[in-house]
């Protein structure tokens, strides 16, 4: 390769280089570059470096490392270096990264075109996937992403019901639609503030957000309630008993629609999700993640009567020209295929044997975290703010974990080869391609790593 074939920053793309075999993602012409130069080179186009906020590292500090490939468990990075991946795509790889079922869905796909703005067979038998393992899901609507999801279902509930105010609860996270972009007050059940700039106060003035695990006043002028039925995006806060079944009730007494934000417990705790695993059948449920077998998806389910007021058939609008796209419901056919019941007892298995392997790790440390499991999710908090081992009940005691010890442990972790999430609250995955052996190299490493965090 000539000097003028070469590229003066990170990633090659010059035809000859291809041509010669190397890999553009990887080849500079000048060796092999490093997370820190191609991170730069992304801070020039990207606002930040990244598409999602939260990969940028400003939460635990440092510059990220950025993925040139996946492997079942493991991912790459461009200088070569191997992580055990406990991420998995924020939930998104159940079957882990680059699953022979899912790559070959896509290969099958892709010569067939990859957008048509046309009804497909394969978005068809996807709703229908869906549908047979979701009782609570009678129609569905395909969309491309969960934050598109939860903007429809605040949409549909308040054209169905005439009613203008929404009910949501701190700590959970529904995308970035702007009516639930809203932060709470000092009170026990407040109308919403704006949750980040460029969301107007008149844009979350019908939201009223509650403490999660108690169940809200709830009255005429009420459209609906979302709720993770599971909160995920606070570690992982299991529902109190009798938390979800309240929040049916009160809807039902005054005829507001209850809403399942399951865009990361869809088909993530089972076949049925959430809903399944507590025997509460939500009016409308969100999906994402699980359901585009890695690729871009997201999905509204619900019960015929209510769905049918999307248009064609109602008033309420919803649409997008690659919504139900053929390489999206490939993948997701795929995935869900591939998801039968023995793989969720392996799942939960394995969410066993990582809480324990985190704790006693920890604990041999002398590091003061504490472990949450609801089936496959995992979640740690750090620190002993609450007292003993007590889990959070709500975003409040959540917060009080040590988000500087998390980020030490992080990092720590990030030496020994671990990849977690670069933010103390966010839920931790394991999937199929954590195997035996790869579980038992993860216990060396945290251990190692929990060592360091200490000293």
């Amino acid at each position: 390769m000539t000097t003028q074939q070469q590229s003066s920053i990170p990633y090659c793309d010059a035809t000859a280089c291809v041509a010669a075999g190397c890999n553009p993602i990887v080849c500079t012409g000048a060796g092999t570059p490093s997370n820190k130069q191609v991170f730069e080179r992304s801070t020039r186009v990207i606002p930040g470096g990244v598409n999602s906020s939260i990969r940028a590292f400003k939460a635990v500090g440092g510059s990220p490392y950025v993925v040139a490939r996946g492997d079942g468990a493991h991912v790459y990075d461009v200088e070569g270096k191997q992580y055990i991946d406990l991420v998995q795509s924020y939930g998104a790889v159940i079957l882990g990264h680059a699953h022979p079922a899912i790559t070959s869905a896509l290969r099958d796909a892709a010569p067939d075109g990859t957008s048509f703005g046309a009804p497909t067979p394969r978005e068809m038998k996807l709703a229908e996937a869906i549908s047979e393992r979701v009782p609570s899901c009678e129609r569905v609507r395909f969309m491309n992403s969960g934050t598109e999801a939860t903007s429809t279902v605040v949409r549909l509930a308040r054209g169905l019901t005439g009613r203008s105010k929404v009910i949501i609860f701190d700590g959970n996270f529904h995308g970035a639609t702007d009516a639930l972009l809203a932060a709470g007050g000092s009170g026990v059940a407040t109308l919403g503030i704006p949750g980040t700039a460029g969301v107007p106060p008149e844009a979350v003035a019908n939201t009223i957000v509650a403490p999660y695990n108690v169940v809200p006043e709830i009255d005429e002028t009420v459209a609906c309630v979302i709720v993770e039925a599971v909160a995920a995006n606070m570690g992982v806060v299991a529902p109190a008993p009798g938390f979800l079944e309240g929040l049916r009730a009160a809807c039902d007494r005054v005829g507001a629609l209850l809403v399942f934000d399951e865009v990361i417990t869809g088909f993530r705790l089972g076949t049925d999700g959430a809903q399944g695993r507590f025997n509460v059948k939500p009016d409308l449920t969100c999906f994402g993640k699980v359901i585009g077998g890695g690729l871009p998806i997201g999905a509204v389910g619900g019960r015929r009567d209510v769905m049918e007021n999307l248009t064609p058939l109602g008033k309420v609008f919803h649409a997008g020209t690659l919504a139900g796209n053929p390489m999206a419901t490939a993948a997701g056919l795929a995935a869900m295929s591939e998801l039968t019941s023995d793989v969720y007892i392996e799942l939960e298995l394995r969410a066993t044997r990582l809480t324990s392997l985190i704790t006693d790790a920890t604990t041999a440390a002398g590091l003061p975290v504490t472990t949450s499991r609801v089936g496959t999710l995992v979640g740690i908090y750090l620190g002993n703010a609450l007292g003993g081992s007590r889990l959070p009940i709500n975003f409040d005691e959540a917060k009080q974990t040590d988000e500087a010890l998390y980020a030490r442990l992080f990092h720590s972790l990030l030496n020994e080869g671990v990849a977690m999430a670069p933010g103390a609250y966010e839920a931790i995955f394991v999937g199929v391609g954590h195997t035996e052996a790869v579980m038992n190299d993860l216990a060396d490493r945290f251990h190692r790593a929990a060592r360091a965090a200490t000293a």
